[in-house]
């Protein structure tokens, strides 16, 4: 079947600042495929940080245009793909990556997060907010992550390690 001789896409989704971009670019160099931030994307075709897009237009109109965006990068073929916090929870980029793609959910703990996304204040759903407030936002996502087909806890890895795990398994594949 032709369809199966192409390279599956890579997606890699987890809470904001589990490192899906970090992770995605570096292993985009290591297996010499293309790569894709969904955030990134959206940010350059408005012209705005996602917190002010969330500010100004809503989460509403944020999450429909991460779908679009999500939908358009799937199309492709041999590509890595960091999603949006966000993302994976919409059924319909789940069910669009279940088609050709393997996905990986990047899990690390609430302290860990919560120290990364305290140094970066581009997070939107985490603006001011306190540990319980992150806390609550991984305990509602993570039975969705975990619908993914990989789980790497990343917590006690370095890059390296995580990159390494994620290239078995994308070349068991």
């Amino acid at each position: 079947n032709f369809v199966n001789t192409l390279k599956k896409n890579l997606v890699l989704t987890g809470m904001m600042g589990s490192g899906k971009t970090t992770i995605g670019k570096s292993l985009s160099q290591r297996l010499n495929m293309q790569f894709a931030d969904i955030d990134d994307i959206i940010e350059k075709k408005n012209g705005l940080s996602i917190s002010m897009i969330f500010e100004q237009r809503g989460e509403k109109t944020f999450r429909q245009e991460e779908e679009v965006e999500s939908k358009n990068a799937l199309k492709r073929s041999n590509i890595i793909i960091a999603l949006g916090g966000g993302a994976f929870i919409n059924k319909n980029i789940r069910d669009e990556i279940k088609k050709n793609s393997v996905s990986i959910w990047l899990d690390l703990d609430v302290e860990m997060l919560y120290k990364r996304v305290n140094l970066n204040q581009k997070r939107p759903l985490l603006k001011n907010s306190s540990k319980e407030d992150l806390k609550k936002i991984y305990n509602d996502r993570k039975k969705i992550y975990s619908l993914a087909d990989f789980k790497i806890q990343c917590t006690l890895k370095n890059k390296d390690q995580i990159i390494n795990e994620i290239v078995k398994i994308y070349a068991s594949r």
